[in-house]
């Protein structure tokens, strides 16, 4: 049967777009023909957005069609008093996301299902999101929709606007820091080191809450998924670049400030079998580099940067540069030399170089 003949010319869709869904029967799934999408959304005179040509449904007959993911059937929101919307997301991010994917279908229409059922179908960054990591680390026994209302119950609860606050200042990080990043979009969808740490924000506050099972099961899924183990009890600030990501281990005591960057197979862990507050504190501002071991309850303070492949057992002070191993300071302890920027926003891993080694290949 040619594909043309199966066609639905149209899908409306609410302009208020979906609500969370509590019952996992209410789903539909869609499908886009690849060579065809149209991902143009338009909105008709009854205010509702129309993506023609662009969503059909599945049909199991039809090996053409790209895997369904199950997205919620649409629910108008008649009343906003009585189905309020969460007014604290940054807008401006969001939007920017939505036009970044639709540029993106444009560009690529064979991802058409892919950030409709990502993005373009998501009337917030909340419901995005838990869509997202819901699918990304389900599996055969814990299935997406479970994850999905776990993932949404806590970005629509008593914490969510502190949490969804910090999604932006980490996406706004990846892109500002991070050469290889070109739009919001593209860190949502493909950065693992943005997810890993947005699934451990999840899991923290069931922690804090004291839903220590599932908190733990968050993190062995994370770090199957994307080889990032951050223990949900560690805590973790704002504007938060994990670069790469592999690798990379948090333990349970463990506290990261504000705007700190962190590369790929770092460990911030214990020293041995020593229980209580056994972890790195590390400050606002800090460059922690590849390959980087930081061990024990001590401090690396605000704006100091720290050299890749180094192993830091010690304090390092606030504005100074740690390598080696063990580490040591550049400058040396007595007069260590200062930075003047901030080392976590400029990613400079190798300024002063000449100060301290006369290596040559």
């Amino acid at each position: 049967m040619p594909p043309n003949s199966l066609r639905s010319p149209f899908v409306h869709i609410s302009h208020s777009y979906f609500m969370p869904f509590k019952n996992p029967n209410l789903t539909m799934a869609t499908c886009v023909h690849p060579s065809r999408a149209d991902p143009s959304p338009n909105i008709d005179d009854n205010n509702h957005v129309v993506f023609t040509n662009y969503v059909k449904f599945c049909r199991p007959d039809l090996p053409e069609q790209v895997t369904c993911l199950p997205i919620p059937i649409p629910i108008p929101i008649a009343d906003e008093q009585q189905q309020p919307l969460l007014r604290f997301v940054d807008d401006d991010i969001w939007a920017q996301m939505k036009e970044e994917a639709r540029a993106d279908v444009e560009q690529e229409p064979i991802l058409s299902n892919y950030y409709f059922s990502s993005i373009l179908s998501h009337n917030s960054l909340q419901s995005a999101l838990a869509n997202y990591l819901s699918v990304k680390l389900s599996d055969s026994s814990l299935t997406s929709t479970t994850l999905y209302d776990l993932f949404l119950g806590v970005l629509l609860g008593g914490d969510g606007e502190e949490i969804i606050r910090a999604v932006g200042d980490d996406l706004r990080a990846v892109r500002e820091r991070d050469p290889a990043c070109i739009s919001y979009v593209h860190c949502f969808l493909n950065f693992k080191g943005f997810l890993a740490c947005q699934a451990h924000r999840i899991a923290h506050n069931l922690w804090t809450n004291g839903r220590k099972i599932l908190a733990l099961m968050i993190q062995n899924r994370v770090s199957e998924v994307f080889a990032v183990d951050i223990h949900p009890g560690a805590k973790i600030g704002r504007g938060i670049l994990l670069d790469h990501a592999t690798g990379v281990v948090v333990g349970e005591t463990a506290v990261i400030g504000d705007n700190v960057s962190i590369l790929h197979n770092v460990t911030l862990g214990g020293t041995g079998k020593v229980s209580g507050d056994r972890h790195p504190k590390i400050g606002d501002g800090v460059l922690i580099g590849a390959g980087t071991c930081v061990l024990g309850n001590v401090r690396i303070e605000d704006g100091a940067k720290i050299g890749a492949g180094s192993v830091v057992l010690k304090q390092v002070p606030a504005r100074t540069t740690a390598v080696g191993n063990p580490a040591r300071l550049m400058g040396g302890k007595e007069n260590p030399v200062k930075l003047d920027e901030m080392p976590s926003l400029t990613m400079d891993h190798t300024s002063h170089i000449s100060e301290w080694s006369d290596y040559v290949i």
